[in-house]
């Protein structure tokens, strides 16, 4: 028996040179991030849904009940933003039971209600504190808190770990996603990191320029890229091409050059492998990968014990080598170079 959806949307806002479209569903419990570059949409989609961004036309149904033209205050969601707008005034406790009082909760049931959700996510012996005394990690706790507080069936977070240093955030991630488990209700989380993504939600709806271009589980996602914005933040080689038997013809026309994969495959497709699939040479190899091409050095980047070598030519591709193999190659920018990647090495799918 298929669940009924917790979130039914179909939001378009329309501005000057700008339209969102977006369809996006979630299950009760289920964690959908909203992933995309910058302008995309995804800040957009969110205010949409908490009545805070105009709509041109579309609908919201909340367990079946249509809150379109609902005001936000009324709305059963709750919203973490990603400078979290604690009430710098009042203390962790009373910043969580202030939306269960406005909603017509005594004070008292409203601070026992706070006193619980802190405990929850651990920051019971804070619940005195004020935000100024609060570590980003914390008061990012307290804003989940103070948004669950009002019994949500909606819980929206943007960019819920922005705002947090590069040490603390992995440990906050791993809490939120066990805190994030604990609710029955449908969350959409927006944020441009994919590891955000790929770590806190049960799927990935990937947007560009206001429409969704790929939707389904992180693996999915990540393994199956659709357009070069996911190809690169997964730290993929795509292509799009057309495919016969083994062979595939990337590009157009008289520059479509043929490469070889693994399976045999008709029509439209995407190619993928990773940059450590390539292998790099200073001449034309002989017997080795069935796809070589020539190019041209363009760019170089160092990360860790490897080295990530970008190459303009034929088929424009990264490769992944050690800083040994980049000086015994003595490759620089600007070098000519050959690169080359098996066919075992290559996957290929349906576009």
């Amino acid at each position: 028996m298929t669940t009924a959806p917790a979130l039914d949307a179909h939001l378009v806002v329309e501005r000057p040179g700008f339209r969102l479209d977006l369809r996006l569903t979630a299950a009760p419990g289920e964690i959908v991030a909203l992933l995309g570059p910058n302008g995309a949409g995804k800040s957009t989609a969110l205010r949409a849904l908490a009545g805070l961004e105009p709509m041109s036309k579309g609908h919201i149904l909340l367990d079946g009940r249509d809150v379109t033209a609902t005001p936000t205050e009324l709305r059963p969601i709750g919203m973490v933003f990603q400078d979290y707008l604690l009430f710098a005034h009042l203390n962790a406790l009373d910043n969580v039971a202030f939306g269960p009082r406005c909603r017509g909760a005594s004070a008292a049931e409203a601070r026992a209600r706070a006193a619980e959700l802190l405990a929850r996510v651990g920051l019971a012996d804070r619940a005195q504190a004020k935000p100024r005394t609060l570590s980003g990690g914390q008061a990012q706790r307290v804003a989940l808190a103070r948004a669950l507080a009002v019994r949500p069936r909606l819980l929206l977070l943007d960019e819920p770990l922005a705002a947090l240093d590069a040490h603390t955030r992995a440990a906050v991630r791993s809490r939120l996603r066990r805190h994030l488990a604990e609710v029955d209700a449908a969350t959409v989380l927006v944020t441009h990191d994919p590891l955000d993504a790929m770590v806190l939600a049960d799927r990935v709806t990937v947007i560009e320029q206001g429409r969704v271009v790929q939707d389904g589980s992180p693996a999915e996602v990540a393994q199956h890229p659709r357009t070069e914005y996911v190809a690169r933040l997964v730290g993929l080689n795509l292509y799009r091409g057309r495919a016969h038997g083994t062979e595939v013809a990337i590009g157009e026309g008289t520059a479509a050059r043929n490469m070889s994969v693994a399976g045999r495959h008709e029509g439209e497709v995407f190619v993928v492998f990773p940059p450590r699939a390539v292998a790099l040479y200073r001449e034309r190899p002989d017997g080795t990968p069935r796809n070589v091409w020539r190019a041209t050095i363009d760019g170089i980047e160092r990360f860790g014990d490897q080295v990530r070598v970008h190459l303009d030519g034929e088929i424009p591709v990264s490769a992944d080598i050690t800083p040994a193999a980049l000086a015994d190659l003595r490759l620089t920018v600007g070098s000519p170079a050959w690169a080359g990647v098996k066919a075992t090495e290559v996957e290929c799918y349906p576009a």
